[in-house]
């Protein structure tokens, strides 16, 4: 059995709680004697909101000081893990294994329309749209915050993650993403790393991916966290 943390990372508009508490997650870890740190994103849960976007800047030294000191194993989920990859990119020593889930193409598409959508979405609270209305509806949740979220999606300076980045993580890197997510595909994102493998989720879109078994199952598998 590992004794490796393992730091659990969600993404945009939720917490720890409700990605990971909720889903089963930090008992299963915990019943495998595993060392769990679920950590909430600046602007979310737990964590301070502040409602400057300039606040927002160094949004990923606040999820690195979340850290424990040895390397970890992460898990992490759509927005949470572009955060990850970013902090993987410059400190690739602070990691041992890493699972991406909620992620794939988009990491590297450039999609203005969609991000303003989202942004103007969670700004206001309201859309007609299925999707949107999913983002609009984040901030009523638990520890959510309207103007801390449209500050933390106005963050200035988050840097492009490029294939040429993505060579500097060596470590173990599994990507996990179901097959109705709009993240997709995950080809380009698998294949720009050195060591990565891929599990594809039939039949699971963006949203359901935390508490899918599927998800469950690969991510403590590859990480030899099943519980005993």
């Amino acid at each position: 059995m590992s004794e490796t943390p393992i730091v659990l990372v969600h993404g945009l508009g939720t917490s720890a709680e409700a990605t990971w508490y909720n889903n089963g997650w930090i008992d299963l870890i915990q019943d495998a004697g595993r060392e769990v740190h679920a950590l909430d994103l600046l602007g979310h849960g737990s964590a301070p909101k502040p409602t400057d976007p300039e606040e927002y800047r160094e949004v990923t030294q606040h999820l690195l000081d979340g850290f424990p000191e040895a390397p970890v194993d992460v898990i992490a989920f759509s927005h949470g893990a572009r955060l990850v990859l970013e902090i993987a990119t410059k400190n690739p020593e602070r990691f041992n294994r890493i699972v991406l889930a909620g992620i794939g193409e988009n990491l590297f598409r450039e999609e203005p329309e969609r991000r303003t959508a989202i942004f103007k979405a969670i700004e206001s609270g309201q859309s007609d749209d299925p999707e949107l209305r999913y983002f609009a509806d984040l901030p009523n949740l638990p520890g959510g915050n309207r103007s801390a979220l449209t500050a933390f999606m106005q963050r200035p300076g988050a840097p492009r993650i490029t294939e040429e980045l993505l060579v500097n993580v060596t470590c173990p890197v599994l990507i996990v993403l179901g097959d109705n997510d709009f993240a997709g595909p995950a080809d380009r994102l698998v294949s720009a790393f050195p060591n990565s493998s891929f599990v594809g989720l039939k039949g699971v879109d963006h949203f359901a991916t935390p508490k899918d078994f599927g998800f469950i199952e690969a991510a403590l598998t590859f990480l030899d966290a099943q519980p005993f």
